[in-house]
């Protein structure tokens, strides 16, 4: 499978390409009040508003680093009444992409309760890469709709 590559702070994590829509660089955005500390906020993307998540201060309690290559992670997710929607992660460094195969991913042994999004680990080279599963995301943020596995088709948004 293909994999995306990213940082949070010092730490490299991956996330499977099929359901990112684009990469895209970082816009000004939309504050929203009372929203909790990882909501970086909304932006109009051609047409749809779209909210985003910072992902390092969602699993690191830091925010992302403005950096050149800081940007915004656009993938799409199905609610469970089977509407399509487009979510937004910001994230650093997010410049490369590599195959690797599923079973290449190993269960760490945690209990990951509180962030069940994040997954296995996999090797490259001599550096542990922390999974983020894309699906499981949505249940941890309570402000966004559930997703739904099955019937996926990106194309029909």
């Amino acid at each position: 499978m293909l994999v995306l590559l990213f940082y949070l702070g010092d730490t490299m994590y991956t996330m499977r390409c099929d359901k990112v829509r684009e990469v895209a660089p970082v816009v000004k955005l939309k504050e929203v009040p009372h929203t909790p500390d990882y909501f970086a906020g909304l932006f109009n993307y051609r047409g749809t508003i779209v909210p985003v998540i910072d992902l390092r201060h969602l699993i690191q309690g830091r925010p992302c680093e403005m950096r050149m290559s800081t940007r915004i992670i656009l993938v799409d997710y199905a609610r469970e009444d089977h509407t399509f929607y487009i979510i937004g992660l910001m994230a650093e460094r997010v410049t490369e992409t590599l195959r690797k195969s599923e079973d290449a991913f190993v269960w760490p042994g945690l209990n990951m309760n509180e962030a069940p999004y994040l997954g296995g680990m996999v090797m490259e080279d001599r550096d542990m890469i922390q999974y983020l599963d894309v699906d499981r995301l949505p249940q941890s943020l309570q402000f966004l709709p559930l997703i739904e596995n099955k019937d996926y088709d990106p194309e029909e948004t």
